[in-house]
């Protein structure tokens, strides 16, 4: 396996406020230092990109000291905190920016969907931006030609191909663009959190594509997403950027349990890091435990006790229901367990925080890390209210007391143990 992307040392520093060093000797120190290819002296005040502490200085690390590897063929997910560095670092693998330091090489072409709209002209028709697309990435016209009706077809938008861009909808865009950067053939795809855009139907797709050119045509696939579970899905191995750092790079589930328990101490988090006031409910916080003793790590047969909290934030016509979504770690969701199910009633119409617990006695799921989605809303109406996806997680290591051979995840989804009798 050959290697398609090497990052060495790279480093992203931004500066804040005025772009001179507020002295004539300070810009010619700088000027100085750049044309003998060193680095800026005024960059080595800067400061990590932490944005949990007020900083000093002018000059901010959006990124510092990122070496990795990636081989062709690989599906890679990136994840990590808003202000991360995530997106940052993907322009400067997609080459929109450069880095201040550092060295970067990437063999092969590499196509990049990193907003909405990316390389599309919004005067030019969806015709006519696919083949700019494809000249842009260095194709010739026949090759975008023999492309052209499987990429239309995928983005579902025969209808306006012949319409300006800048006349699509959010969704009809991403579309478009992610059909272009999937199906001319680039050898490195690079995706960032723009396919949140599209409907569940949508990503759906988009998921099963890169999967399929990554393992199928073996082109390398770099994918940043907020969402687990589709990084789970897609890639065998994720890189965790924290302030800016590259934290861990290893097999994806190590990475996301190391970035779900960073996220989410054992003990009561408030992740709500500030309530939107325009919705009617929203969750502040949520606890995993076992007999009151938290807890992120169960065997099969223990008992699953998830604590929240819900500010009810203004008076609601119909009484506010909720529900607990749990996936396993190929997004393939087991249980939907509602409120109302069990004869209770979460929450009133009226304003104030409320908390609650629920309890799963004796988890029969088989080893495998689980993620956990809370729901709440008017169930009448149809309405969303507050909708946190895989929140947190939780891991089933082995069988307990119940079994004493070794559990594969690849046994099932669910832990069964019917009675079983000699027939004569």
């Amino acid at each position: 396996m050959s290697l398609a992307i090497k990052v060495e040392n790279i480093a992203k520093a931004y500066q804040l406020g005025q772009f001179d060093s507020g002295s004539l000797s300070g810009d010619l120190k700088r000027w100085w230092a750049l044309k003998r290819g060193k680095e800026d002296p005024f960059l080595k005040i800067g400061e990590s990109n932490d944005r949990t502490i007020k900083g000093k200085g002018n000059i901010i690390w959006s990124l510092k000291n990122i070496d990795f590897e990636i081989q062709r063929g690989e599906a890679i997910g990136i994840i990590g905190r808003n202000g991360a560095g995530k997106s940052t670092l993907l322009k400067i693998l997609s080459q929109v920016t450069t880095p201040t330091s550092g060295s970067l090489k990437i063999s092969g072409r590499a196509a990049s969907l990193l907003e909405v709209g990316t390389g599309f002209h919004p005067e030019l028709t969806g015709r006519e931006n696919i083949f700019l697309n494809g000249a842009i990435l260095g194709m010739h016209k026949h090759e975008i030609v023999k492309n052209f009706d499987e990429i239309v077809d995928f983005s579902g938008v025969e209808r306006f191909i012949d319409t300006p861009v800048k006349r699509y909808s959010s969704g009809m865009y991403v579309r478009l663009a992610f059909a272009v950067a999937a199906h001319l053939q680039s050898e490195i795809l690079i995706v960032d959190e723009v396919l949140a855009v599209g409907d569940a139907e949508f990503q759906k797709k988009c998921l099963g594509k890169m999967n399929q050119v990554s393992k199928n045509d073996g082109r390398t696939i770099l994918f940043v997403s907020h969402n687990i579970s589709a990084i789970n899905q897609l890639c065998e191995k994720t890189i965790l950027l924290s302030n800016g750092e590259l934290r861990e790079f290893a097999e994806t589930n190590k990475v996301i349990n190391t970035y779900l328990n960073s996220n989410f101490s054992n003990s009561t988090t408030d992740w709500s890091v500030s309530v939107n006031l325009s919705k009617k409910a929203c969750f502040t916080n949520i606890i995993l435990s076992k007999m009151g003793v938290n807890k992120r790590v169960f065997s099969i047969g223990e008992t699953l006790e998830i604590t929240f909290e819900i500010n009810i934030q203004k008076p609601n016509e119909n009484d506010v229901k909720t529900c607990i979504e749990i996936k396993n770690s190929d997004g393939l969701k087991i249980a939907n367990v509602i409120d109302v199910d069990s004869n209770f009633q979460v929450t009133s119409l009226n304003p104030g925080k409320k908390k609650y617990k629920v309890k799963f006695n004796d988890l029969r799921f088989y080893p495998d890390t689980y993620y956990i989605s809370l729901w709440c809303g008017d169930m009448t109406s149809i309405e969303t209210y507050d909708y946190a996806e895989d929140i947190i997680s939780f891991d089933i290591i082995d069988g307990g007391s119940l079994t004493s051979r070794t559990l594969p995840k690849i046994a099932g989804l669910l832990f069964l143990t019917p009675e079983w009798n000699e027939k004569k």
